[in-house]
């Protein structure tokens, strides 16, 4: 996995913990919905870490709490 992936994945994982939805998420963090939705699809694979603390805020969880997941264990080497 990628970290473009598990980026993804966690979002929605969390999204699921919190029991809402990417809309509302866009809604609370202040990040586009089609932002958002690009993410969420994979359309986009490179996300900033400034929208990551965006969405971190409206969570209200720390980064470190974003990336504390298995998901990004053993991520694949990025430069090939």
């Amino acid at each position: 996995m990628n970290i473009g992936e598990a980026v993804r994945l966690r979002i929605i994982e969390l999204c699921k913990l919190n029991d809402i939805t990417i809309n509302k998420l866009a809604t609370i963090s202040g990040v586009t919905q089609s932002t958002l939705n690009n993410i969420t699809s994979g359309r986009n694979k490179s996300t900033t870490i400034s929208t990551i603390k965006k969405l971190c805020d409206g969570l209200e969880i720390s980064i470190e709490e974003f990336f504390c997941s298995e998901l990004f264990r053993n991520l694949e080497q990025e430069i090939k």
